[in-house]
């Protein structure tokens, strides 16, 4: 079925949410995904009811569901947790570095299962849908995303269509059965997959999960800076994060623009520190050449080659919301921001003296964080008493494989195309799937 649409003002007016063009500010229809139905080339805002946020009293993300776009919520554990970091801030010198784990370390209170904070894209998402009226969701990915919406498929029962690269099969597991999961390989890179999803995407009855054009996906990443902001009383003077796409520092700008508005947090907004994993540093080259756009042929020449060579792949999009309004370029302009790139060396590295440091491995792409940050420190561009929020968008899977609560189940493939395929050799029993499934 083709999913509802009620008409904005109509339906928004008893939301607790608008949605507004950040091109125009006009109100967006409330759809799944939602664009400016003047064809601005800008991201949608959500506009919340509540300017003021309150944290309620529910476990896990949910405890911040005034500022999530949805009306229900789902009962989970999973969410961000920050803590005070003691040992790594003693060994760089800073006196006042804060972590925002999302990961497994129940030590902490981190219970985000599939050890990534996709999971917090997941959750709303899923559910947004489901109170939009429903379609079969399609999301490409290059792996981390696809096990977090793959967990929440098991948790919740809601059927998901998943496109990756053959490489990211070993990151394809949940901790429960996903038996509503139709999971499509494409034997190429993370674009190759976005390609064809998107050819999946425009059947009858599917939708694209939407990438950054998802307000769910951008709020749920926002709750890491929420709950840095209930924790430490403020918003944090810098925000240090690893991208490839850029989505994850557009949810921490717009969290924080928003918790500016609160009143209760400071009014200066945390400058942004997104990091690139070399040789493959498409927004890095960009913004430091001063560009709203990427020229493929001077910021990532031979891309596949690049994106081959990295330490973490999951950072290596080909085509991240970068020079859109209210994308990337926008989101470091806004902070006074500062961008990386840093080696395989650099991230290996800094990846091991965080483990040893705080007792928790980080997924190869947080290590690229901490590696920023080290940079940064290195450099004189962040001040030593400076409150600092480095965001660990991964980690745990050692710790999760220790606990014996958890198993580790991986998700069967459903069908296997060429990069370059068609995606219509399935299309008769992908069809078949959702009449048996949604």
């Amino acid at each position: 079925m083709h999913t509802r649409r009620i008409p904005a003002v109509h339906r928004q007016i008893r939301m607790k949410y608008q949605l507004r063009c950040t091109e125009c500010n006009s109100i967006v229809e409330d759809a799944f995904p939602c664009r400016c139905k003047a064809g601005h080339d800008a991201l949608v805002r959500t506009r919340y009811r509540k300017i003021r946020l309150r944290r309620s009293p529910a476990r896990g993300m949910f405890r911040y569901a005034d500022w999530l776009p949805v009306q229900g919520s789902i009962d989970t554990d999973s969410g961000p947790v920050t803590y005070r970091s003691k040992a790594l801030a003693r060994e760089l010198g800073f006196g006042n570095l804060s972590i925002g784990f999302s990961g497994f370390w129940p030590e902490r209170n981190a219970r985000v299962v599939t050890c990534s904070f996709k999971e917090l894209e997941a959750f709303p998402t899923m559910l947004r849908l489901q109170e939009l009226g429903g379609g079969t969701l399609v999301v490409a990915s290059a792996g981390n995303t696809a096990r977090a919406f793959a967990q929440v498929s098991a948790i919740t029962g809601i059927p998901l269509v998943l496109v990756v690269p053959e490489s990211a099969l070993p990151r394809l597991w949940t901790t429960i059965p996903a038996g509503k999961v139709y999971l499509v390989t494409v034997n190429g890179d993370y674009s190759d997959a976005i390609a064809v999803s998107r050819k999946i995407a425009s059947l009858e009855g599917f939708v694209p999960e939407g990438g950054a054009h998802n307000v769910a996906r951008r709020d749920g990443m926002g709750t890491v800076m929420l709950d840095a902001a209930f924790t430490i009383r403020r918003m944090p003077d810098h925000y240090f994060q690893a991208v490839g796409s850029g989505t994850g520092g557009i949810a921490a700008w717009e969290a924080s623009l928003r918790l500016r508005e609160d009143g209760r947090f400071g009014r200066e907004l945390p400058r942004l520190h997104l990091a690139q994993n070399l040789p493959f540093i498409p927004m890095v080259s960009a913004f430091r050449a001063g560009r709203r756009e990427i020229l493929p042929e001077i910021d990532m020449p031979d891309a596949k080659h690049l994106a081959s060579q990295v330490f973490s792949d999951v950072l290596t999009n080909r085509t991240p919301p970068y020079g859109i309004r209210g994308g990337t370029y926008d989101a470091l302009t806004g902070t006074r921001g500062a961008v990386y790139g840093i080696t395989n060396a650099e991230a290996r590295s800094a990846g091991k003296l965080f483990e040893e440091l705080e007792g928790i491995d980080p997924d190869p792409a947080a290590a690229v964080a901490v590696a920023a940050l080290i940079q940064a420190g290195d450099q004189d561009i962040v001040s030593r008493n400076d409150t600092i929020l480095l965001n660990i968008t991964g980690g745990g899977y050692a710790r999760l494989r220790e606990d014996g609560n958890h198993e580790v189940l991986p998700v069967p493939v459903s069908a296997a195309i060429p990069a370059a395929g068609n995606p219509d050799s399935v299309e008769t029993e992908i069809r078949c799937w959702v009449k048996r499934y949604a």
